[in-house]
């Protein structure tokens, strides 16, 4: 991955882009393309590039062009099939002058029109500029994995891989932006193509944007598609499809690999980087070197599964624990990478993770993200289903009890648990065929922290949040089956506004290392959509067919172990354990003033809350999310509006 930043302005003469504002840009991204910088200043375009180098270290410099210099591209990602690709364009007489995937592009575009994204088997955010045409391309990969956004100012397009790259080039200051703080408070991060920063927007995942002119035009080239009737599921046998599963996870896994530098692999001890890792030492020649991170607190540690697998597969392997001190002073830093609040605290840990893996001389690791949502392996999907068989029964006293195979660990008894279970997870029995029943309980409970909100910020909020992600999908979602339904949401929420972002590219590349997802291959997403439900989960045993594809690959211990989310320390690590009181930063952007000055939340709430994190009270999950969720914010806050650093 590198860092990519533009401008198209079309007014000409003074206006033009010049080197010195595409000078101020790059420079914020220095922490992508660590390797050096590359300029296009050719109006109405600029380009910027920072580079990573990955592939064809010698020749890869961007901007890359094509014979005659009229198409130029800067290119933040990987094209994973470009080896293919290269030689089918050869055949077709194009003639190229480096040995990089970058340069794919150029030639794919000539022949193929804006098309030619359609072949592309990677992760990317492109920038092209065909000047005998006028015409800007913008275009992102097919679920997210690689940002690009985008604003504009008066007559000018100005986009780049972070938001924080577009500032110094706009005349005005940074606004908060009310809509997408309102929508975090309830998906855990803004609906697609909002962001936090008002008037800034993200290219959503499966699309281009077309700058010419007669303006911009946003256009969709890919979306996740399920069938609408059951003639359109795959009708092979079990064993039949989990060979074919395995078969692509194991391509997927293999061009992943390609690169000019040494490549490692994430080993978190669960489901999903174990089979990648165990694909990686059966079929590659690849060395097998992972990394992985623990914690103190031991409800949240995974070491002794990471350990099983290390010694399973005689892995060359580097661990590090991460400390609750470690995400109370790194919270800041970390708000300054994912630009948006955050409402959990496990982007922390990553960034150090990838700091890790860059102190060991690598700047590629693959990682299990995208199966959960690929493969249905989320707890989310079971309580759904679960949901979808008591809303058949709504007064029965003991489906609701099923949800204790999901959380043993709750205290429900038969006599309380109808009323219980009914707050947490009864939200929407009386309507099981609603297109999001699926995430209605998470959205309910996360937005109750909007009871923090001040008066003045809830009068900024002029729409339901739920109705307009509803009013958005796609009109085909209602004929998908029910299990399906929630694998979009996911998908096209919290995977990539959240997962990829947040937690993915930003905590990577933070340190100059570049994520790449098998799971996330179109190809094996594209085969999963047509896996029947019963084969992802049968009953409630998660990523049914994933398990049984590795079974023979992976110790028992791993295929059937439970499934333990990932999480990190929350509210504790913001609470000195020497003084008993808040760190410094955070007693002062919740301090009555600071909230008072910035706005978004009540002085008074936000008080009671803090005060109950002194006393270590019995602070559960809403009260973490929302003590999370402020806090980033006043950070946000903090670090793009004052503009003031800690």
């Amino acid at each position: 991955m590198c860092g990519i930043a533009g401008i198209l302005d079309r007014r000409g003469g003074e206006h033009s882009p010049h080197r010195g504002q595409l000078d101020a840009m790059i420079s914020q991204l220095r922490h992508r393309g660590p390797d050096g910088f590359g300029f296009l200043v050719q109006p109405p375009i600029g380009f910027a590039h920072a580079r990573l180098s990955i592939i064809d270290l010698a020749g890869g410099d961007q901007p890359i062009f094509n014979e005659d210099r009229s198409i130029s591209v800067i290119f933040n990602g990987e094209i994973f099939n470009y080896i293919e690709l290269r030689a089918e364009l050869e055949t077709k007489g194009h003639r190229f002058y480096t040995h990089s995937d970058t340069e794919v592009i150029v030639h794919a575009y000539e022949e193929y029109g804006d098309d030619f994204v359609r072949l592309l088997n990677g992760q990317f955010a492109i920038a092209l500029w065909d000047a005998n045409r006028q015409r800007l391309l913008l275009i992102r990969d097919r679920v997210g994995i690689a940002p690009l956004f985008y604003t504009k100012e008066g007559a000018r397009l100005l986009f780049a891989s972070e938001i924080k790259a577009i500032l110094p080039a706009l005349s005005a200051s940074p606004r908060l932006n009310p809509s997408a703080l309102d929508q975090t408070f309830t998906f855990w991060a803004p609906l697609s193509p909002q962001t936090q920063f008002e008037h800034v927007f993200e290219l959503p995942p499966g699309m281009l944007l077309v700058a010419d002119a007669n303006g911009e035009e946003l256009r969709r080239y890919w979306d996740w598609q399920f069938p609408e009737s059951a003639d359109g599921y795959w009708s092979g046998s079990e064993e039949q499809l989990a060979g074919e599963l395995r078969d692509l996870l194991i391509d997927a896994t293999r061009i992943r690999l390609r690169a000019d530098v040494p490549v490692g692999a994430y080993l978190s001890g669960g489901l999903d980087s174990s089979v990648l890792t165990s694909l990686i030492h059966k079929h590659t020649q690849t060395p097998l070197r992972t990394f992985s991170i623990g914690f103190e607190e031991a409800s949240l540690d995974e070491s002794s599964y990471q350990r099983l697998m290390i010694d399973h597969l005689q892995a060359d392997h580097s661990h590090v624990v991460c400390a609750n001190a470690d995400v109370g002073t790194q919270l800041p830093d970390t708000i300054w990478h994912t630009e948006t609040t955050v409402l959990r605290t496990a982007p922390v840990p990553m960034r150090r993770l990838s700091r890790l893996v860059r102190e060991q001389g690598f700047k590629v690791v693959l990682t299990g993200e995208g199966s959960d949502e690929v493969l249905g392996g989320y707890d989310i999907f079971k309580e759904a289903k679960i949901r979808q068989f008591w809303a058949s029964q709504p007064q029965s006293q003991w489906r609701p009890l099923l949800l204790k195979r999901l959380y043993p660990y709750l205290d429900v008894t038969p006599g309380r648990a109808q009323t219980y279970l009914q707050n947490f997870y009864g939200i929407g029995l009386d309507r099981p065929e609603q297109p999001c029943f699926s995430h209605l309980p998470r959205w309910d409970t996360t937005a109750k922290a909007k009871m923090f909100f001040s008066d003045a910020f809830k009068q900024q909020l002029t729409e339901n949040c739920a109705a307009r992600l509803e009013a958005e999908l796609p009109a085909a979602l209602a004929r998908w089956a029910p299990f399906n339904r929630g694998q979009y949401l996911e998908a096209k929420g919290l995977l990539g506004s959240y997962l990829l972002c947040s937690q993915g590219d930003r905590m990577l590349m933070a340190n100059s290392v570049e994520g790449r997802f098998p799971f996330l291959d179109h190809r094996v997403i594209e085969f999963a959509a047509r896996l029947p439900p019963s084969l992802k989960m049968k009953v409630l045993n998660e990523k049914y067919l994933l398990k049984r594809a590795m079974q023979s690959y992976l110790p028992d211990a791993i295929v059937n172990r439970h499934k333990q989310p990932y999480r990190a320390p929350d509210v504790p690590a913001f609470i000195d354990k020497v003084s008993g009181q808040p760190l410094p930063y955070v007693a002062e952007l919740l301090s009555d003033s600071s909230l008072r000055e910035f706005g978004y939340f009540d002085p008074a709430r936000v008080g009671l809350l803090l005060k109950k994190a002194v006393r270590g009270g019995a602070i559960g999950y809403r009260d973490n999310q929302a003590l999370v969720g402020i806090l980033s914010t006043q950070v946000w806050h903090h670090l793009f509006v004052k503009k003031s650093h800690f």
